[in-house]
């Protein structure tokens, strides 16, 4: 299956109320689960945060850290500080709109680089993978984890039909077309290596999510 590139920012009420109202919190909880066994602390950057679900997890989840979510979307923007107002942990909180291509951030300025299934939204892949690795401190804990393209479009009908049964049309749409434009296993590695990254190991997730992740280091 050729991979289809999606548009690179859900900017609209609509996209960002649909993608809101989807129950990831499975995934999410495995997201949040490997970044706990990876060593993840300190000051944590997601990259891609949209509505803010995993930064309100995470910081939810380990009292010691601080997160801050980035998204090109002002609509996800919007969601998320609405979403940090309801949290009792807003204070440890911070959602900025940036480019993850271009991230307003210096060097080494993160404990740990987080990004959940976003990877397949950006036509620059490589780019971002730079920028990410760029402002992790060395020894940091690093997960970016993704679809992986299935190889067929019957496969991908397959896994919507398995995992989003109970959603709505749009919301079935949403992930198919996310299938669609994710990258397979062998592209990431590819690109890894040529952005840099030293020392991450690539996993299998699931029947559709694979993860570049590096353990923290003292």
């Amino acid at each position: 299956m050729r991979r289809t590139l999606e548009p690179e920012t859900m900017d609209t009420e609509e996209e960002a109320s649909v993608y809101d109202a989807m129950d990831n919190s499975g995934p999410n909880r495995a997201f949040i689960e490997r970044l706990v066994s990876l060593g993840v602390r300190g000051r944590v950057l997601d990259i891609g945060t949209g509505p803010g679900h995993i930064p309100l997890m995470l910081v939810e989840r380990s009292p010691e850290l601080s997160v801050v979510g980035i998204d090109l979307s002002a609509h996800m923007l919007r969601r998320a500080e609405a979403n940090r107002a309801r949290s009792p942990h807003a204070s440890r909180l911070e959602f900025r709109r940036a480019d993850a291509k271009r991230l307003p951030f210096e060097d080494a300025s993160f404990d740990a680089v987080a990004s959940n299934t976003i990877l397949h939204h950006v036509a620059d892949p490589r780019r971002y993978l730079t920028e990410a690795w760029r402002v992790l401190r060395p020894g940091g804990t690093f997960l970016i984890r993704d679809l992986f393209r299935p190889p067929t479009v019957e496969r991908a009908r397959e896994l919507v039909a398995s995992h989003a049964a109970g959603a709505s049309p749009a919301q079935q749409e949403l992930l198919l077309a996310s299938l669609h434009a994710a990258l397979e296993p062998e592209e990431l590695r590819v690109l890894a290596r040529e952005a840099g990254l030293v020392d991450v190991h690539l996993s299998i997730d699931s029947d559709r999510h694979m993860s570049l992740q590096a353990h923290a280091r003292r």
